[in-house]
């Protein structure tokens, strides 16, 4: 007796379909599974064995052989437990109904319930476009499920009920399709909490409108986290692709929200200074995304940069430019996408107060110069904004007048980024910092005081030709929040004014 069913297998984000073939035949009684198997594959043998006794169904006496095909490509997990399930009991003639247009994935327990698995996002889409018609998952990742158009979904919660709805009833209803609503911010903590710092507030308004990684310093109780923290809710929403793309890595990484199956609001992660390099930049035997890919369309905040290890820091160079990671181990290479705003926040010192107006430093030359050593000059060049966080004066903490709200800001940003998707239209540059070096005179015209200025910035500070770009990029960004086309002097004169920290303090 030969039965196939349609399950899919997940390696990173990429998703693959998978033949499980089934020959019962006559011999001794025996249960093997080929094509390449990790150790958790094969222990489904024994929940399968079990799972079917829950239902009432004796296992085949007999020699029975499952083949997952293509055997040269390495399946792991328990995603194919449910496909095993149905192909032993389609074997067995229990189902009659044809089954071609279906996949099914999911794992089985040993009291036959269907229990929920990670990265069903991915592989339902990967069904999709391989034109699979009905895909069964389990109950509790029906609705992640239910984000994808055009293919129906069915959540199956024990083995009995999918049997019962491939043969005579009662069947399962398939899950309707998952509208998501607008993002919500007012969970959010909002600008308006933050007294003064005014400078630095119109800074972080300039990365989130042009997507630019930004770096903070200043001393300690500045207000440099606060004011990081508050940078998702002058955010723009996530587009629907960026949603999926967003949703796919928290999904193989099982950090998605039952109640909320599609990410709308833009990721902010902020791991603690201890991370080691692969928690930040991915790995494992299977490598799983890093804290650089989960922060993937959104913002990753780096508090305390100078304490990370300089290795870690160092891993970030190449993913910052190439906005992927590439991950290889012996059983293949995966990449994982990491398009994110960087915003790091450090103090200029040990003890924090180096270059501070009123409070002396403790600290001897050699010991901030070892300090500010711990960030390479290469990462520095990274970041586009360079921004001095004053102390707080007494004034404008004590002050009882309101500060702009989130929300007032972020819709100049929003305008901003309108004007950005139209400038970009047709191209997969989707914010000003993503401007590649040759479309950077295309996107970013200047007037001839402009050129000037930018010559003279150019010669007098000394700068790289990755910082020039960065400059112009920032410049592009001003511009575009003042509304204007082309670049003027003023915001040549802006943009460079935040490329000068590096020469303040690096250079002591």
């Amino acid at each position: 007796m030969f039965a196939k069913i349609e399950s899919l297998g997940l390696f990173g984000l990429n998703s693959f379909l998978v033949d499980v073939e089934i020959d019962i035949s006559r011999g001794n009684p025996q249960f093997d599974i080929v094509g390449l198997p990790d150790t958790v594959v094969k222990e489904s043998r024994d929940r399968i064995r079990a799972a079917l006794r829950a239902c009432s169904i004796e296992f085949p006496t007999a020699s029975v052989m499952i083949n997952l095909a293509p055997a040269d490509t390495k399946k792991s997990g328990s995603v194919h437990d449910l496909a095993i399930f149905i192909a032993v009991v389609k074997a067995m003639g229990i189902i009659k109904s044809e089954l071609d247009d279906c996949c099914f994935i999911g794992e089985v327990s040993l009291n036959g319930d269907v229990r929920a698995i990670n990265g069903v996002l991915p592989m339902v889409l990967k069904a999709k476009e391989n034109g699979i018609k009905s895909v069964f998952v389990p109950a509790d990742n029906a609705f992640e499920a239910s984000v994808v158009d055009g293919i129906e979904i069915y959540g199956v919660s024990s083995g009995n009920q999918l049997i019962d709805h491939l043969c005579s009833g009662p069947f399962i209803s398939p899950e309707p399709l998952y509208t998501p609503s607008e993002a919500e911010y007012n969970e959010t903590l909002d600008f308006a909490d933050v007294k003064g710092q005014q400078t630095a507030k119109k800074a972080l308004e300039i990365a989130a409108a042009g997507g630019h990684n930004a770096l903070l310093i200043g001393s300690p109780g500045s207000g440099k986290s606060m004011l990081a923290k508050r940078m998702p809710s002058i955010l723009p929403p996530l587009t629907f692709e960026e949603s999926l793309e967003t949703t796919n890595i928290h999904s193989i990484s099982g950090l998605l929200s039952r109640k909320t199956p599609l990410i709308t609001k833009r990721p902010f992660r902020s791991p603690h200074h201890t991370i080691s390099s692969a928690g930040l930049a991915g790995g494992g035997s299977i490598p799983h995304p890093g804290e650089i890919s989960l922060a993937h369309n959104g913002l990753l905040f780096l508090d305390e940069l100078a304490e990370f290890d300089r290795h870690t820091l160092e891993i970030m160079r190449q993913p910052l430019e190439d906005r992927q990671v590439t991950i290889s181990r012996s059983a293949g290479t995966i990449t994982y996408p990491c398009s994110i705003m960087l915003i790091g926040a450090m103090n200029p010192c040990n003890c924090g107060y180096f270059g501070h107006p009123k409070r002396k430093c403790t600290c001897d030359k050699r010991q901030v110069k070892n300090y500010l050593s711990r960030i390479s000059g290469p990462l520095l060049d990274r970041f586009d904004l360079h921004i001095e966080v004053a102390p707080v004066e007494f004034e404008d903490i004590s002050s009882e007048r309101k500060e702009e709200a989130s929300a007032d800001i972020r819709k100049r940003v929003q305008a901003a980024r309108d004007i950005q998707t139209e400038r970009f239209k047709n191209t997969r540059i989707t914010c000003n910092a993503l401007i590649t070096a040759d479309k950077l005179q295309e996107f970013c015209p200047m007037d001839d005081d402009a050129k000037l200025l930018m010559k003279s910035v150019f010669d007098r500070l000394g700068l790289s030709a990755r910082a020039y770009d960065r400059i112009m990029k920032v410049a592009r960004t001003i511009s575009d929040l003042d509304n204007s086309e082309v670049i003027k002097k003023r915001h040549i004169a802006a943009a460079a004014q935040y490329r000068s920290l590096d020469r303040k303090y690096w250079s002591e």
